[in-house]
């Protein structure tokens, strides 16, 4: 199958690293421009850009906080300015601020139910504000508009010690379910990738060595994810390859959600 993403533009939050940073690069190899959205790592962000424009592709780097009304307005009013279209959101922005409930402070709470939560929905909206002023650009995709939202597989499997980061992620999926349902008609698709363990740079402590091992008990195809894995579903999703995907969550786990614990019959 031979994906092409030409003439197309795409919108990567929490694109500085991981995850964001391989979607972006994976839909820049597809032949999309990228518009690279960072908070506060603004030198990766830019050092992707330029890499992708090194190699003939068209990319630029915008800051913003997307848990913030006006800076996502500021972030999609640069998109356009470069590009003057958007194809493709991909809302992956995201962070943990973990603690036992009981010791958890009602400011983290806040700050990840704002970034993973409203922010993605504060990204969407804009995304579908353009959608429907462009309407479908034909010859260059089936549907109006893409958007892929950034989950986890704690969007279905409970984390205690992680309350906000896995109702967040919960919130996500009926986010992106509720959105689909709402904006089909108009040749919008929504969707959403849900995450297992993927090793990134981040969380190296917990993918590396003794605490791997462990890692792999919970994963019965027997690999820590890459992030890879989860960029060539994005492309995917966000071409007419999937053009009758609507309201689904594309688990990427290796088969952490599969329950391994009850392999042997509990």
């Amino acid at each position: 199958m031979n994906i092409s993403l030409n003439q197309q533009v795409a919108l990567v939050t929490g694109a500085s690293s991981g995850i964001g940073a391989a979607a972006a690069t994976a839909l820049a190899a597809a032949g999309a421009s990228v518009v690279l959205n960072y908070h506060r790592q603004a030198a990766p962000a830019e050092k992707l850009a330029a890499d992708i424009n090194a190699c003939g592709g068209r990319a630029i780097a915008v800051g913003a906080d997307i848990s913030r009304e006006d800076e996502v307005q500021h972030l999609f009013d640069k998109a356009l300015e470069a590009f003057g279209f958007l194809d493709i959101l991909v809302a992956n922005s995201g962070l943990q601020k973990d603690a036992a409930t009981v010791d958890m402070t009602l400011e983290d709470w806040n700050q990840v139910i704002s970034v993973n939560l409203t922010g993605q929905f504060l990204c969407a909206r804009a995304a579908l504000r353009i959608f429907n002023r462009q309407g479908i650009r034909t010859g260059v995709s089936r549907a109006a508009g893409k958007i892929i939202h950034m989950s986890s597989v704690h969007q279905r499997i409970p984390w205690a010690g992680h309350v906000n980061y896995a109702a967040s992620k919960g919130g996500v999926d009926m986010l992106m379910r509720s959105l689909a349902q709402e904006v089909s008609h108009q040749r919008i698709r929504v969707n959403a990738i849900a995450p297992g363990a993927i090793a990134t740079p981040i969380n190296r402590q917990a993918t590396e060595g003794a605490a791997e091992r462990k890692l792999l008990e919970l994963i019965p195809y027997g690999r820590i994810g890459d992030v890879k894995d989860v960029a060539n579903a994005v492309v995917w999703l966000a071409s007419d390859a999937s053009d009758y995907v609507l309201g689904s969550t594309l688990v990427i786990d290796g088969g952490m959600s599969l329950y391994p614990e009850f392999r042997d019959h509990g």
